[in-house]
């Protein structure tokens, strides 16, 4: 599915979760939000969570590679080391059925300081507000992440892990997919707006 050219593609209706899922994790790959083998991605399949595997290159990923966890259950081996914290999110609230995790540069670099993101774009502000900034210490990462993303993303549609990048829910994929792409872009238009003196970069940051 991946090295198919996208004008080829079958109907989105016509994708099972997993081929969806391959698709939605290229495409944060293609657009620039994660680099060959970054990011993760996981849908829900019935009583299944299926989970993007570890080293993962979203450019050849085929839809057999993906691993079938269950919400309750230890992952299993070769899963992402993301994979206890999408099953912890999805386990959060019964209507989220889809989590990425993406590494778009602008998100990540604007919120290295501290402080919680301020989008001040029109659909920035319309779609999060406040986007939540999550201090996990990268030695503590695996441990710490999965409850404290979770707990964040019963409330809020994405959040930013300082350092490490954007993780997004939704009732479906193609929700998840928008706000990854439209918290990136409102970094990005937040960045260019610091770096031509529009607005202070306190007021982004709060």
């Amino acid at each position: 599915m991946s090295a198919q050219d996208p004008t080829q593609r079958r109907p989105l209706s016509a994708l099972g979760p997993k081929e969806a899922l391959v698709l939605y994790y290229e495409l944060l790959r293609r657009h620039g939000y994660n680099d060959s083998h970054s990011g993760n991605a996981s849908v829900r399949d019935g009583n299944q969570i299926w989970v993007t595997p570890t080293g993962a290159c979203a450019d050849t990923l085929t839809a057999d590679e993906l691993v079938a966890c269950r919400i309750g259950e230890k992952p299993p081996s070769g899963a992402s080391l993301d994979a206890t914290l999408h099953l912890a999110v999805q386990a959060a609230r019964e209507d989220i059925s889809a989590v990425l995790h993406s590494h778009g540069h602008h998100a990540v670099g604007l919120t290295l300081g501290g402080g919680d993101f301020i989008p001040p774009d029109f659909e920035g502000s319309f779609y999060f507000g406040r986007v939540p900034v999550l201090d996990v210490p990268y030695e503590r990462y695996v441990e710490e992440a999965p409850a404290l993303v979770a707990d964040c993303l019963s409330e809020h549609p994405a959040c930013i892990v300082r350092g490490h990048g954007i993780y997004a829910r939704g009732e479906t994929l193609d929700r998840a997919y928008k706000w990854s792409c439209s918290l990136e872009q409102s970094a990005r238009t937040a960045y260019i707006a610091v770096q031509s003196g529009r607005i202070p970069l306190e007021r982004i940051l709060d």
